[in-house]
């Protein structure tokens, strides 16, 4: 866990730029979604999230909560299916080593929260039905609490938060389209993969134009909720399809793929996430509805799992695999930088909200209750990693500007040219510039306020 190469911490940055206003857009959100369902205008609130529109010939006449449940985050989804492609590619993943490490922290980060969940369902006697609810990790959440309490964590932990949270979206569908699915119609099924491998030979081929395939989309998504698997699905499997690397032969700069997350991830972390959590997290919260979190052996697991089991289990799977293998921290970090970051990995909101829905479909009350968990632990992650953060903000404070450091104004910063002999050239130069600019300013000044030691 080290630090990134230029053009990785480069792409790192502008991703975690736009989740980080998503982010914030999110938090306005399920704000806004929790004081307009706690206020006397709660009516309004219910009828506007259960209106339902859309052609019901197309078995389509869904709920404003459904549509944002299920087409809305289809585009999230999109979004994370080229980020997976992209890591898998041209990121850290393409190589096993490297990727070890954050695929096995995410992987006992969803263990480890589940297994807690079964605990706490199994001794209180409550439904397991959610076990997969704490498992998720909100990545716009979290850098939104990241951007809210200032703090400037170095590259390496942010792109490992990153990564994380890529490997923990590929899961958190896998469970949906494995765990969430009743009934299958087999046809509409079919004609959903034929819409895929149309979308497929489709790029193959080269052919361009959103007017091409913005319809094909919308037919596979149609087809795939109809089909009884979620239609989130949809949304990542034609993510994975999009090519990430760019032709360096034929002039090209960005790949298709890069070029549609550039163009898409607004509309995810900006309109579609945040629309999401308007509509879903809107639970009535009061002092009896929190206290019976706490009472409740499938509310009670939510928390723990969240608070406890995600953090225990990234940095458990982190410590395990730099113990067994070659991975190795930092020498600036230190273990407490990664079980801040495991904490804060426990604000789990939009897909753990999305799983709560899909688990207790049939208790609404449960459904509302679990979302209310997903809440509380939420929070508690939040101030108990925001503690943890600050108490070494001064640290990855000096971490982030050793990294943006750029004396010579080459538009690279300098930790990536100190291997690079024309760096020290331009540095040399720099420091003579100063050095003459110093004496003139003796000579003008007599001497006056001259250090002993020259110029810095």
């Amino acid at each position: 866990m080290g630090r990134l190469s230029l053009p990785e911490r480069t792409f790192v940055a502008d991703a975690l730029r736009t989740e980080t206003v998503g982010g914030v857009l999110l938090l306005v959100a399920a704000v806004a979604a929790l004081i307009w369902a706690n206020t006397p205008v709660r009516e309004s609130y219910e009828s506007v999230r259960d209106f339902h529109l859309g052609p019901a010939a197309l078995g389509l006449n869904l709920s404003v909560e459904h549509w944002a449940a299920d087409g809305l985050l289809a585009v999230f989804f999109f979004v994370a299916g080229i980020e997976l492609k992209r890591e898998l590619v041209a990121g850290d993943l393409r190589d096993p080593r490297a990727a070890a490490l954050p695929v096995v922290a995410a992987l006992c980060g969803m263990v480890m929260p589940a297994l807690v969940y079964t605990l706490v369902g199994v001794t209180g006697g409550g439904s397991l039905a959610g076990w997969a609810v704490p498992t998720a990790t909100d990545i716009a959440f979290a850098l939104a609490v990241l951007a809210v309490l200032g703090t400037s964590l170095p590259s390496a932990l942010r792109a490992f938060l990153l990564t994380l949270a890529v490997v923990d979206d590929l899961f958190a569908i896998l469970i949906i389209a494995v765990f969430f699915t009743d009934d299958l119609d087999f046809a509409a099924l079919g004609g959903a993969v034929v819409g895929l491998a149309v979308f497929w030979l489709l790029l193959r081929k080269g052919v361009r134009g959103w007017y091409v395939y913005v319809p094909l989309a919308l037919v596979v998504w149609g087809l795939m909720y109809n089909s009884g698997i979620h239609a989130t699905v949809a949304g990542v499997a034609m993510g994975l399809m999009l090519r990430c690397t760019p032709r360096v032969d034929e002039g090209e700069e960005h790949s298709p793929g890069e070029q549609v997350e550039h163009l898409v991830r607004p509309l995810s972390s900006g309109l579609a996430v945040p629309l999401f959590a308007l509509f879903s997290a809107g639970v009535a919260v009061s002092g009896g509805a929190l206290g019976e979190v706490f009472t409740q052996p499938e509310t009670l697991g939510v928390v723990l799992g969240l608070v406890v089991g995600k953090a225990v289990g990234i940095f458990g799977g982190t410590w395990l695999t730099a113990r067994f293998t070659s991975a190795s921290l930092s020498d600036d970090l230190a273990w407490p930088d990664v079980f801040a970051v495991a904490s804060l990995a426990g604000i789990g909101f939009t897909v753990s909200l999305l799983i709560g829905e899909l688990a207790f479909a049939d208790d609404p009350a449960l459904s509302d209750g679990v979302k209310a968990a997903v809440l509380t632990g939420s929070l508690i992650a939040t101030v108990l990693s925001g503690v943890l953060l600050k108490l070494r903000n001064a640290r990855y404070r000096k971490l982030w500007e050793a990294e943006e450091r750029d004396e010579d104004l080459s538009g690279v910063p300098d930790v990536y040219e100190q291997d690079d002999p024309a760096y020290h050239l331009r540095m040399a130069e720099i420091y003579e510039r100063k050095a003459a600019e110093h004496r003139r300013l003796a000579e003008v000044t007599g001497g006056a306020g001259v250090g002993h030691d020259g110029p810095a």
